[in-house]
């Protein structure tokens, strides 16, 4: 089996886009696979999802961060943020206090509970991300997280507009 799926009768393709090279669906496709890998542990021991999960960890440096800062760390859109950020305060995992600088924010930080909760899930993290990457040298992760990083800026710089699209 090709894993390529027949036109339907009558319809042309259009050529040049081959999904299954397409750098953005691979791209996505290996983050989903990556993030469910750890998501089965967190989700059973935690009740948490993989949204919830990604607040707890960006918080999980012990900063406290606006909304917006956590929707720039993550590249998660507000709502869903919002939503993570509401199911983990009714769970007594974070709490929002008014930001001094400026009095319509609020910053929001890990309860100690939350703390607890990152504290027990981040060694898990590392360890999935150590078997992950077993077989790839030394060099071969590093080459791997610079050209993410490339790409990640590529992006920005994009989104931007800074650079047209052609």
């Amino acid at each position: 089996m090709s894993g390529r799926v027949a036109p339907a009768p009558g319809r042309a393709v259009m050529p040049g886009l081959e999904l299954a090279r397409y750098l953005p669906y691979r791209l996505s496709v290996a983050s989903n696979k990556a993030s469910g890998l750890i998501a089965r542990a967190y989700q059973a021991r935690f009740g948490l999802t993989i949204w919830e999960w990604r607040v707890v960890a960006v918080l999980g440096s012990g900063h406290a961060m606006t909304a917006q800062a956590i929707c720039e760390a993550t590249a998660m859109d507000k709502v869903t943020v919002s939503r993570a950020l509401r199911a983990l305060n009714e769970r007594s995992l974070v709490r929002r206090r008014t930001s001094p600088q400026d009095k319509r924010a609020s910053l929001v930080s890990l309860t100690p509970d939350g703390q607890a909760v990152y504290e027990e899930i981040a060694p898990l993290a590392l360890e999935w991300e150590r078997s992950l990457l077993e077989g790839f040298s030394d060099e071969e992760k590093a080459v791997l997280g610079e050209l993410l990083e490339r790409l990640s800026v590529r992006a920005d710089i994009l989104a931007q507009g800074e650079d047209e699209l052609p």
